[in-house]
């Protein structure tokens, strides 16, 4: 369980366990957490044209921007590394700097297109900004500076709060007054439904 106990801090586990959620949070890690990048994560991020990233100061002050190009401007190089380009933007450099303050990043990939294989991917690691004349820089054609990426935690997210944007469907799994929102199917999958907790209503 020593994945698990890298994942979540004592705040987390309080959560759980008020909840009841301590052992299918456990159980979430156990079968769907790495730490290297498989062939289909590596697609998945190759496809998409955006991404929200996730960086602190040294004091841990958090900031989350949207980063965007054309699909492939974001490259898993090898199954511990990954990169991306820094485009010209509005100068404020609070990604890159917080980057250079503190390496601790989070990347949340998303497909809108519902009935995507992999719908969400998360992948938490340690950040470093290359130098103005790193070699790679050239394979990323637009780009003033690098962004190498060695995650810690990769873990898919169920899909299910996703919208639909071309169909501009919101989640029938979203609760609304008046209805009681389907279950996902991911907790009647064999591996997890001794751990998934009674639903709790409101």
């Amino acid at each position: 369980m020593a994945t698990a106990v890298a994942m979540f801090h004592a705040q987390n586990r309080a959560l759980q366990d008020h909840f009841g959620s301590r052992a299918l949070a456990d159980r979430l890690v156990e079968t769907r957490h790495r730490t290297v990048f498989t062939p289909e994560d590596a697609a998945f991020i190759a496809g998409r044209p955006f991404f929200f990233l996730a960086t602190a100061d040294a004091e841990g002050r958090p900031d989350c921007s949207f980063k965007g190009g054309d699909p492939g401007f974001v490259r898993v190089l090898a199954p511990d590394l990954l990169a991306f380009p820094d485009y010209d933007g509005n100068g404020m450099f609070k990604s890159l700097g917080n980057i250079r303050a503190n390496p601790a990043v989070g990347l949340l990939f998303i497909a809108f297109e519902h009935g995507a294989p992999l719908a969400r991917l998360r992948v938490n690691g340690a950040a470093a900004v290359s130098a103005e004349d790193d070699p790679l820089l050239r394979d990323f054609p637009g780009g003033q500076l690098l962004v190498r990426v060695r995650p810690q935690h990769i873990f898919p997210n169920c899909p299910r709060y996703i919208p639909d944007l071309a169909t501009k469907a919101l989640s029938p799994y979203t609760p609304r007054p008046g209805s009681v929102p389907p279950e996902p199917e991911w907790k009647s999958r064999a591996v997890l439904r001794d751990v998934v907790p009674p639903r709790r209503c409101s």
